[in-house]
Order: structure tokens, then sequence, then C-alpha cells
């Protein structure tokens, strides 16, 4: 592909997050034509909007996003069964940041069922050249260099992502989102404050299973060699959606007891 060159004049210059990263990113999900977990995507999204100090519009209320949504992506688009993936960003139009107005974008990836986990298996490694931040701004979706950096080592290594460390050496997350691990009754979840991401889809998972006394869930502090202990590990991506992951090095994991855990809680929706 030919290279393209732009001057200032043909960008949109307030856009910050093209110039500087400055945007928030949150997902919302639809399914069988109906938005789910709505209200709970949109209060994250508004925690994410405080936490980057943006002016938060008076519009952006739940009843705006979801005659948005309802309007532009299940009845403009048709969309029945899909994952947006909405980004805020903090335009230059103020002297300071903080009034300084916001624009969105969004996109949509279309999913058979956003709820289901995707039919191939995930083969994941640990990455030790580059480690996350465990403060206030690691577990919201904001621009993240590491991320990109690990997306490339994966691709570059035939991998499907890669597993990243905080600053103690201790599990994270993903590259794309947050890992259970499965030994016996017991499914382990990294602690927000180790740098693992705030996930409605997670959080709306973990609870049924709790609720429904399906699983013992439990928060640790996770190091590396732990993921060769469990039984079976789970992916869930806001972005992207579920994932079993299959192999971590030499280890391979099963994925039928979480597969059932999510069909059950498929059918409670």
């Amino acid at each position: 592909m030919e290279n393209q060159y732009f001057t200032s004049d043909e960008l949109n210059v307030k856009n910050r997050a093209f110039l500087v990263g400055d945007a928030v990113k949150v997902s919302f999900f639809v399914r069988d034509a109906k938005l789910i977990m709505d209200e709970e995507c949109y209060f994250f999204l508004m925690a994410s909007m405080r936490k980057m100090r943006m002016n938060i519009p008076l519009t952006y209320t739940l009843e705006f996003f979801q005659a948005l949504f309802q309007k532009d992506v299940i009845e403009g688009k048709g969309v029945k069964n899909g994952i947006i993936n909405f980004q805020v960003y903090r335009n230059s139009n103020e002297l300071t940041l903080a009034k300084s107005s916001v624009s969105y974008f969004y996109e949509v990836d279309e999913k058979e069922d956003v709820l289901a986990l995707h039919g191939r298996s995930l083969e994941l490694d640990l990455i030790k050249e580059i480690n996350v931040n465990n403060n206030l701004l690691s577990n919201i979706r904001v621009h993240c260099p590491e991320n990109i950096y690990g997306q490339i080592y994966a691709q570059e290594n035939d991998l499907d992502d890669v597993i990243l460390l905080n600053p103690n050496k201790r599990i994270a997350r993903s590259t794309s989102g947050n890992l259970l691990f499965l030994e016996g009754n017991v499914i382990k979840v990294p602690k927000q404050t180790e740098g693992a991401y705030i996930s409605p889809l997670m959080e709306n998972f973990v609870t049924f299973l709790h609720k429904n006394n399906l699983a013992d869930i439990q928060e640790h502090e996770i190091i590396a060699f732990e993921s060769q202990k469990a039984e079976e590990i789970l992916m869930i991506s806001d972005e992207k959606g579920m994932f079993s992951v299959g192999k971590i090095r030499n280890k391979t994991f099963e994925h039928s007891r979480f597969s059932e855990l999510v069909e059950k809680w498929k059918e409670s929706f």
C-alpha cells in the first residue's frame, strides 16, 4: 500500500485521541437485537471519563446511549448480535483541558452471539520485556503502548495474545482482557489492584456464578508460575468476547467446565 501524507489542515487537529491518545473506550453489547448489560457499561463509561477528568456532557445519559444504539446500530445497521466499541475523546477547544468538549466514535463488531465462547482456543505466553502499571488508570481502557507492543510480539511469535505482568511480576491481564484461572471449584481472578481491567462483561459472568453457587470466585495476587497450575483458563475481553485458553508454553488446558459455565450463564439472559 502506498504511503499517504496529510497536513494538519486536512486533519481534525482538535481530536486529542489522534494527537496524544486522550480517549477512553468502553464496549456495549447487542444480543438478539437488544442491548444487554447497558446500565453496567454506561456507568463504566462515566467512571472512566471522570478518572480522565473529561467534561461529561449533560446529554450523556443512559437513555441517550440506548436511543443512539437502537436507532443507528440495531435498526439502522440491522445488527442483531455484536460488540459496540465506543470511544470518547477530548477536543482541544478551551483554555483548560478539563473544560474542553468531547466527541465520540464507535465501531461495531458483529458476532453470532456475544456471550458465546469462540470456537478456537488461544495460545498465550508470558512476556517479560515490559509490564503494565497497577494504578488508578490501569483498570480503564485508555491508550496503552504496552498493549501495542504485546500484540506485535504475539504476532511475531505465532501467538494469539500475551500475558502481561505488573511491576511486582504478578499476572495483571492479557493485552485484550482479563484471565480467569479454574482450579477445582475455585476460579481465581487477578485483583484490579494488580492491573486487571474493570470489565462489565466479566463482572456479570462471575456474579452469576457466585449467586448460583456454581463456583467459588476469589480475587488473588497471582504469580506467573500459577498459570501453569490451572486446570482451565478463560479470557474475557469486553472488546473481543469470550475465549478459552488452550496452551501456555508447553502446558495445554481443557475447556469443558468453563464451556458448561458459560452455557448456563447464556441461558440466564
